[in-house]
């Protein structure tokens, strides 16, 4: 079980003080949470993709490539990567590289996107939205798995005889999670592959939570890849954790009612109720956590935000340091009646491993169109 923390990468008004971060200290602050997620003890660090404001997650690869050279262990990933909007030809030679780099400590998730006005900013429609996510992806598997590749496709230009480079490390790609929060047609998208499935798990009920995972795994039984419970499943969340679980309220409640994400609507009492985030004592949020396998089963990844809202960077640090208390209490937890079938997270060391060692693997691809008919299905 990975567990670890995303961020989305918000410069927001600390209501508190009424100061708002400029853009070079909140890009700072991603590289410092990102260090102290490792020194904690933290597998995974991630980062979004937004290329509007008021947000600095634009060049995720730049940030994670500049992490990856001051951190030695934790896993880096995105929150998420727009298979949309970006040229899936530059995907596969950033995420690459980055593979190269970090030594294997690369994965990443894919999405669509849900902010409009970014596709024409690409020259994309949003209307086209779930096509290109199909295609785009079909195209990037390609390019990771085949050396040459003869392509032909609806949304950018064709490809005659190109190879990526570099070349994944070891001959095996960096491992995909398909990201959502309320689309099946990524839930499928990642069943088809057999990829991972992670789900935003933050503004919504454990019921549609339970909804999206549940139809993710049976297609993932479906295409063959192996049991239901099998499947490899990530969840998000969101805590605000003090010792004193009424200091943790009293702390959190300016940044819960004028964040722009959740402000001004339900009260915090509302929100923690219907949905996963938790404010409170240690023991609360351990609990909680523990809760979330009632009713996705056992899950291979939990990332939580935690640096949103306006809260400063000291607070955010805090929480980290709390978070790494718990986290053996956390492991233990989820060990507990977990099957000896159910697989781990995957790593590049495992995914080495499964393919027989490292090795390079890449295969001469015939001339051939994108699309078959199961590709299709996943657009239906």
């Amino acid at each position: 079980m990975q567990f670890g923390i995303f961020t989305v990468g918000d410069v927001t008004a600390d209501p508190t003080t009424g100061r708002t971060p400029s853009e070079h200290e909140r890009i700072k602050a991603t590289v410092a949470i990102a260090k102290k997620a490792e020194e904690v003890g933290l597998d995974v660090f991630a980062t979004g993709e937004h290329h509007n404001p008021p947000f600095i997650a634009s060049n995720p690869t730049a940030t994670l490539a500049y992490i990856g050279a001051q951190t030695e262990r934790i896993i880096l990933s995105t929150a998420t990567t727009l298979i949309t909007t970006t040229d899936p030809v530059l995907i596969a030679e950033d995420y690459a590289k980055i593979q190269h780099l970090t030594d294997g400590r690369v994965d990443l998730m894919m999405g669509r996107g849900n902010t409009g006005p970014v596709y024409p900013w690409f020259g994309k429609d949003i209307r086209d939205g779930i096509n290109l996510a199909v295609e785009n992806y079909a195209l990037l598997r390609r390019l990771w798995d085949e050396e040459v590749v003869t392509w032909e496709g609806k949304y950018r230009t064709p490809l005659q005889g190109y190879t990526s480079t570099p070349r994944p490390m070891d001959g095996v790609a960096p491992f995909v999670w398909h990201g959502s929060i309320r689309s099946p047609e990524i839930a499928e998208q990642a069943a088809y592959y057999g990829d991972g499935f992670f789900h935003n798990h933050i503004f919504w009920p454990a019921g549609h939570t339970k909804q999206m995972v549940d139809l993710y795994r049976r297609r993932f039984e479906h295409y063959g890849h192996g049991s239901a419970d099998q499947a490899i499943v990530g969840l998000g969340g969101q805590f605000f954790m003090r010792k004193n679980s009424q200091d943790a309220i009293n702390e959190f409640r300016p940044y819960f009612d004028n964040a722009p994400v959740y402000g001004h609507g339900p009260s915090l009492e509302d929100f923690t109720e219907a949905t996963p985030l938790t404010v409170g004592s240690p023991q609360q949020i351990l609990e909680r956590t523990l809760g979330f396998r009632d009713y996705v089963g056992h899950y291979q990844r939990q990332l939580f935000l935690v640096d949103h809202a306006g809260l400063p960077l000291k607070t955010v640090l805090e929480q980290l340091d709390l978070l790494g208390e718990l986290l053996p209490e956390l492991r233990k937890g989820m060990a507990e009646g977990r099957p000896a079938h159910v697989p781990d997270a995957p790593t590049h060391a495992s995914r080495v491993a499964a393919a027989g060692g490292a090795h390079d693997s890449t295969v001469h691809a015939v001339d051939d169109v994108t699309g078959t008919t199961d590709r299709e299905e996943i657009s239906a």
